[in-house]
């Protein structure tokens, strides 16, 4: 009976994220239901849902739809390149219990971004950004004020060595790029007062910042396993 409300609904639902709410719960219960060992009495029957996930991101594709089923969550996805290149490596590493905090703002800041709630997004970059200096942080032993921000987390990121002192030339411009993008486009359009007139992020901004922490994520994560 569920199950044919659900259909219904879905056949006449005319709002695009309620169908896609409807997709993500649906393969959230294949994801979760046909991994058991006894489902079905199959062996090894999690293919059926790698399958299922598969053929789904398929169809998407074919007909143009710019979302994805990734890491239990429909994304959006701008560009087919820059996710498999940028946004699947980052949610691969993030997928680490260690960056679980990093992973899960990450992943709100994808939700939001599919919601089109620009400013929400932004904050969530941010603080995921923030999440997973901190992981590399602990990793390392290097102590950090809870509170701190994202600058001071670079600042102790640069001063302990994460960039190896032999690639600093080639690297010049990367504290500026990590001051100068991720924290000044949240700090600007999502994280203070507005004022009077509300202001209004452009989405196409917000998929850069998102890119811009996927890769930043990436990099961080590769520096702290490489023994930076």
């Amino acid at each position: 009976m569920y199950l044919q409300e659900l259909v219904n609904f879905f056949l006449q639902v005319h709002d695009v994220n309620q169908s896609l709410d409807v997709v993500e719960l649906g393969f959230l219960t294949i994801d979760a239901s046909t991994r058991r060992r006894d489902y079905l009495g199959r062996y090894n029957a999690s293919k059926t849902a790698d399958n299922a996930i598969q053929e789904l991101n398929i169809r998407f594709r074919e007909h143009g739809v710019g979302y994805c089923f990734e890491s239990r969550k429909i994304i959006r996805v701008d560009s087919q390149l820059i996710h498999s290149e940028v946004i699947r490596p980052a949610l691969v590493l993030l997928g680490e219990r260690r960056y679980a905090g990093a992973q899960q703002e990450f992943l709100q800041a994808h939700e939001h971004y599919r919601a089109g709630k620009a400013k929400e997004a932004l904050n969530e970059c941010l603080k995921s950004f923030e999440s997973m200096m901190k992981s590399v942080c602990d990793q390392k032993g290097w102590t950090y004020d809870q509170r701190a921000t994202a600058k001071n987390l670079i600042e102790l990121c640069f001063n302990n060595g994460l960039v190896p002192k032999f690639w600093k030339q080639h690297f010049s411009s990367l504290r500026s790029l990590l001051e100068s993008g991720v924290p000044t486009g949240r700090n600007r359009l999502g994280g203070h007062g507005q004022g009077a007139v509300p202001t209004a992020v452009p989405t196409h901004l917000v998929g850069y910042v998102l890119h811009m922490t996927a890769a930043a994520i990436v990099f961080l994560a590769e520096a702290e396993e490489n023994g930076a």
